[in-house]
């Protein structure tokens, strides 16, 4: 008989709606007033497209459509339950969770990065992560201050 004709899921549709859970960073969950609104949308999105996902009529794709959205919805729940909002930084003397620092690197380049919670951080839209090796290098640092990284060195020359 053709699967076509079958009512129960198949081994390789089965998997396709047991996702594994997104991994929960060890670290503290830090975040900025930005960052607790973006998980709060992200989990009021990912509601919505579970309960979108929930009134497909067939079964096995109502699993499938569902098991992504189900996934998000246990993540960002969990990431909001354990979010430590942070105060902005009360100082620019030095560098600090939430600080945006400049620094320029030995082979001239000039680089700018905010430093915020693990779920907001987007290296390539210039904000890291306060667990990177950089920001973890650089916190507590003031401008003028040269840090080592591997073979490079990395001078802060603005703090905002």
């Amino acid at each position: 008989m053709s699967v076509a004709f079958v009512k129960e899921e198949s081994a390789e549709a089965a998997s396709e709606t047991l996702l594994p859970d997104r991994p929960i960073s060890p670290h503290p969950n830090l975040v900025t007033e930005t960052g607790l609104k973006a998980l709060e949308r992200q989990l009021a999105e990912a509601r919505e497209a579970y309960e979108a996902a929930t009134t497909i009529e067939d079964v096995n794709e109502r699993r499938r459509q569902s098991a992504g959205p189900l996934r998000d919805l246990r993540y960002f729940s969990e990431r909001l339950r354990t979010a430590q909002p942070m105060p902005a930084p009360s100082t620019t003397d030095t560098v600090a969770f939430g600080s945006t620092v400049t620094f320029s690197r030995d082979d001239g380049r000039v680089q700018t990065y905010r430093i915020v919670g693990e779920d907001e951080a987007d290296p390539k839209a210039g904000s890291i992560s306060y667990v990177s090796p950089v920001a973890r290098l650089l916190s507590g640092k003031s401008v003028g201050d040269v840090v080592s990284m591997g073979d490079q060195e990395l001078e802060i020359t603005r703090i905002v």
